[in-house]
Formats: C-alpha cells, structure tokens, sequence
C-alpha cells in the first residue's frame, strides 16, 4: 500500500513510513518541512494527501530553527559546565537567539569562552534532536528540578495559547496549542545527552549547525517582570555559513562605531543626567541647534502642505483619557495620576484627545474638510526601565503630530496625500530606501480593540489600497493595529541596511464616534456626519528620529543639519583676520561658522574639526590671503586650495540650501 504526498504542488507516491527527508535527500540546504503550512522535523512520518514544503536554513523560518537549535545546544553546554543551572526559556531572535539561566554568580567573559568550547564539541557530535510527546503530569514530574519549566507548563494550562506570548516573552517556542513535547539530544548509541521542553521544530543533528558565537551576556528579568528574580541571559548569533557570521559580525562592529549614545557624548549632542531620570534626555547646545534645523524644517513644510500649527498643554484631567480610550486600553503606558486641587491629571500620552476638543470647539462644514491640526506636541510613556535605549526608546519625546479630519468620501486621498508628504521628508534627510509595514487587528483578541467588524475591514482596505497603489513593497503586521483602528508604518533601512520604524499613518474611526468625542461635520445636505480621523507622525517623535540621523549618517551630518557647518582654521595667527572677515559673509549668508583661533598647532585644530565632524574645513595661508582665498578641507582629507572667498560662500551656502552630503 502506498502514501500520496505533494511535493511544491506535485503529486508523488511513496511508501509508508517514508520520513519528510527522504523528500529532499539531495538537497543539504533543507533543514525542516513545512507540512499543510506547519513546520514540521524532518523525521515527521509522511501521511496520505499531506502537502510537503521545504524548508531552506536561510529562509526566515530556516533560520529561526538553526538559531532555536543553536539555543537548545548553548543550554546544553551550559549545564554540562555549571550543573547547579536552572533553564528559563531559549527563543531565536532576530539575527541570533539567546537562553536566560539561573545561576549562582554571574557569567564573566571567560564563561562564555568555555561554553563556546563546550558547544563546539557537542555539535561536532552530531548529536540527534529527537520529538517525543508528552503529557502535562509526566512532564511535571520528568523536570521537577526545572522551577522555570514547571511554570511555563502551569501557563500553557491555565493560558490560551494567544496570550502565552504576552505572559512570557518567547514562551510560544516552548509551550502552545496541542500537548507537550521534549526535544532529547541522542548521542550516537541512542542514549540520552540532554534535554529540554520544546515545541521544535530543530535541525536533525547538532552537526547542522555551520557557524555561531556567543555575543554577551547580560540580566534578564524572569518573564520580564521587574517584580521577578533576575536571571542571566546569553545571547548568540548563528548563519548558514562562516562568510555569513563573518559579515554579521562585521555589521555589529560597524553599527558599535555608528551608536548614537557613544557619539552623542564625543560631539557634545544630548546626555541623560541620572539626576533627571532615566529615558528623559537633555540637548547640548549643539544638538539644540539640530533639533531646532529638523523642527524648523518639517514646521514648515507641514505649513505647506495645508496644516494649521496649534498647541496643547503637557496634562489634562484623567476623564480625558478615558473618553479618548487610552486609559482603558493603554493605561499601562501612561504615567500615574498626578492630584491637583483635589481631581486627578494625567500626563499625555497622546496628543489626538486634545485636537479632538480644538475640532468640537465650533460647529464644522463639510467645506472646512480636510481640516489638517499640527503640533510638536510633548508625550510622556511609561516605559519599562528594560526597553529604554539612547534616543530610540524614551519615556518623555516630541511628536510632529498630526490629525486629519476628512469625510469619508475624502479619507483615500488623504492617506495617499500623507503618505507622499512622509516619503519625500524622509527622502530630504537623507533616507530613501523603504518599506510598507500594515498593522491590523489581532481577531484573537477583541477586547483589545474598538469598533465593528465592517468599520475595520473598511479601514483596513483603505490603507491597504493606497499602500498596494504606491509601488512599495507591503508587509503584513497582524495584530499590531492601534486599539482604535489599523495603521500603515513607513520601514526605513539605514546606510549599513538596519531597518527603522519612521512615520506612521492610522485609520480612525472610533475617537469620532458618539460613544468618544462625537465630532460631527454639517454636510451638504444640511445633515450632521461624523468625520473620519488620520493620525500622523512623520519623524514618529524627534528624539527617535535625531538617533537614527545620528546613526545613519555615523554623526557626520549633511551641511544643513551639523550643528557647525564650517569652521575657520588660520595656518598662523596672522591669517586669523582674514578668516574673521570670510566669517562675517558665512553668518551673513546664515552659516553656522566658527574660528578656531585657539594656540593649538594648525594639524591638531584640522584634527580637532574631523573629530567633531564638521563639513567644510577653510585654511588660510599667506598664499591665501594675497589672493583673497581660501583652502577647502573635507572630511574625506580631501583638499582645494585657492578657491576666491566669493566662490567658497557660494559653495557652502548652494551645499546647506540643498540638503545633500559633502
């Protein structure tokens, strides 16, 4: 008797008990299949009518199993090291995977060394990964020395499967729908040198693993709760091959030189005085005067494309948020209540509730519509001390935010009007390679949004529609949609290809709503209509966004943007004169400029400017002066002597005018 399969859509008879490898023997590269959409080990007995896929070690799912595997073999040497080490959980991640321990003292340096070591060793085994199902009692009892296990066991029981995610962050690669299973590692005679409770799927042997190296260790709190026990964390990295590894970590280098913390202190940016609090940064004056150039800059080009600037104040009554919604489904977010002359404020979180009461100041026509409200407005987040990163991840921030207030007829126009105003700002600072990411609701979870099914289907297609018309690649993000409607985010990949959430656009159909703001448009007909609002944030918030530049650019900005666009070197105090009077005509012009005029050596003030970045170095000699000139240096080391001081402002001024890089 034998088994029907289809092989990529092709009909093939095999024999009972054929195992998914047999499928794909002759091709080394396949690591798991992917069976009636499920990934499956490659030992997975082929059924009658099954739908077989394989699965590649450098596709995205690939990967993740190499990285998920790599994990399982780190715990392994981890425990054959430090015996007395309790298991918490092991995910892949993006570009690696890490596993949290229980441990005595602290992993040092030298610890990961060793279990490198130790790793090296178990994958040249070969050892097997081997499924074997089962139950919740005898898994209970098999890792009664795994208090973390056991735990995730009691989640999966009491848990469904949509919010084990959400209770434990990587938790879904070890429990989930469906009964347990645990993933033993078979030494060549069968016996048994490890094992772990997972849902897989893995590699078929350890010898599968090309390349790895562990990165660093780190604490981790146990399922990310501050209230729990703090755990140690290894984080690795694993590739197809060597070159792969050689060229990731060849990148991490690149993004350490890049990282806009280090950098912000070397050029006198922004710091975060412990004093202030963690997440909140303050800028230097140097980095003022960028902030003030990006500020300044998308003001007005937001003027220009139709929006009105207003202002709203940093807290409101918490009635507020609870009429936006916030406070019901993001109250974790925001910062506690503030009692105020016996009633209790809040810190915005938002801006869009207090542009909704600007709105329903005053009856509003269909010939207002679209009605388009801007502001630098400052947000404040409760963020987790454990998230909070530089500039890209704070808990007090600007927005450029703002809300469109359209008909529905009006809303695809709108969107499409936003979206084209995104892509050429972020085009003017220098970022031009994107993609489109849509955010819909989660379906498994309905309390966790508002609105009815048709309001989100229609939302959804009209983001969608003008997504799909602006050629750009689309990626579907479900269940990322804000709880009042989905969104389109713009994904920017950086100079050394990192991608960046930027601007977000968002469909809104509930703040309107009667139940919330009841925001109404008299229409033509003389009837009152409720609006449609499109929430939009073009840098997403200003600190963010100056932290991407910051690394983008490896601090060296465009000309428009260095906080000193030229700087006056004289070759000996004689020629200093002659810089002061090419300084008057830069400030005139509206340059940033300086005159380094200090005692130092002509060598160490050129090194001095290209240690800080700035864009047009001007040297002047005795040749210079007498031919009313001046030398350009640039970054590169590159030079131009005898260029006539007219030219040179002209230079620098069409450079800063037209935003490009020097």
């Amino acid at each position: 008797m034998s088994v029907t399969v289809h092989v990529e859509g092709e009909a093939r008879t095999v024999d009972p008990g054929t195992k998914a490898w047999q499928l794909f023997a002759e091709n080394a590269d396949v690591v798991a299949a992917r069976v009636g959409g499920e990934l499956k080990d490659l030992s997975y007995d082929l059924a009658e009518g099954d739908a077989v896929e394989p699965v590649a070690i450098d596709s995205p799912d690939g990967l993740d199993i190499l990285r998920h595997s790599a994990a399982h073999v780190m715990a392994q040497a981890v425990q054959d090291l430090f015996p007395e080490a309790k298991l918490g959980i092991g995910p892949p991640i993006t570009d690696g995977f890490y596993y949290d321990f229980d441990v005595p003292e602290p992993f040092v340096p030298e610890d990961l060394a060793k279990i490198e070591t130790r790793m090296r060793k178990i994958i040249k085994e070969g050892q097997k990964f081997s499924r074997r199902e089962i139950d919740d009692d005898d898994a209970r009892a098999e890792l009664a020395d795994e208090p973390y296990k056991l735990e995730l066991i009691g989640l999966k029981s009491n848990a469904a499967s949509a919010d084990l995610e959400g209770a434990a962050e990587g938790a879904s690669v070890e429990v989930g729908d469906g009964g347990l299973s645990i993933y033993d590692n078979l030494k060549r005679d069968g016996s048994v040198a490890w094992g772990d409770l997972c849902r897989g799927p893995h590699l078929p042997t350890t010898k599968r693993i090309p390349a790895f190296k562990l990165m660093r260790s780190a604490a981790a709190y146990w399922r990310g709760d501050e209230k729990n026990k703090q755990l140690q964390r290894i984080y690795g990295t694993a590739w197809p091959t060597k070159e792969a590894l050689d060229e990731h970590l060849h990148r991490i280098e690149e993004a350490q030189r890049r990282d806009h913390r280090r950098l912000g202190a070397e050029l006198d940016l922004f710091s975060f005085p412990d004093e202030i609090g963690s997440g909140l940064p303050v800028f230097h004056p140097k980095g003022g005067v960028i902030k003030r150039a990006m500020e300044d800059y998308v003001r007005q080009r937001h003027i220009e494309e139709g929006f009105e600037y207003v202002g709203t104040p940093h807290i409101a009554k918490e009635p507020l948020f609870y009429t936006s919604g916030h406070l019901p489904y993001y109250g974790e977010g925001m910062f506690p209540a503030l009692s105020i002359d016996g009633g209790d404020y809040r810190l915005k979180a938002m801006n869009c509730p207090m542009h909704n009461l600007i709105y329903r100041s005053r009856q509003r026509s269909y010939r207002e519509l679209p009605l388009r409200l801007f502001e630098f407005g400052h947000v404040y987040r409760n963020e987790k001390s454990g998230v909070i990163h530089g500039l890209t991840r704070v808990r007090g921030f600007a927005q450029d935010d703002s809300h469109s207030y359209v008909t529905p007829e009006q809303a695809p126009d709108e969107i499409r009007h936003l979206l084209n105003f995104v892509l050429s700002l972020l085009r003017d600072f220098g970022l031009d390679d994107f993609y489109l990411e849509l955010s819909t609701r989660d379906e498994s979870k309905p309390d966790k949004f508002i609105g009815s099914d048709e309001d989100w289907e229609m939302a959804t297609k009209v983001l969608e529609d003008v997504c799909v018309e602006s050629g750009l690649e689309l990626v579907p993000d479900p269940g990322g949609a804000a709880y009042y409607g989905p969104k389109v985010s713009v994904q920017a990949r950086d100079a050394i290809g990192r991608t960046w959430q930027m601007s977000t656009i968002q469909y809104d159909f509930n703040q309107p709503s009667p139940e919330r703001f009841g925001l109404e448009y008299v229409a033509a007909d003389g009837s009152r209509q409720q609006p449609v609002m499109i929430h939009s944030a073009k840098f997403g918030s200003i600190e963010r966004f100056l932290g991407v530049l910051v690394e983008h650019y490896a601090g060296a900005f465009p000309p428009w943007l260095a906080p000193v666009q030229a700087v006056g070197i004289p070759v000996a105090e004689r020629h200093t004169d002659h810089l002061a009077e090419l300084g008057q005509r830069l400030k005139k012009a509206g340059i940033r400029f300086e005159l380094d005029d200090s005692d130092e050596r002509m060598q160490k003030k050129i090194r001095n400017a290209q240690t800080q970045k700035i864009p047009f170095m001007l040297l002047v000699g005795d040749n210079d002066v007498e031919a009313d000139a001046v030398s350009f240096r640039f970054r590169s080391g590159e030079q131009e002597n005898g260029v006539p001081l007219e030219e040179a402002v002209a230079r620098i001024v069409e450079a800063v005018e037209s935003r490009v890089q020097v």
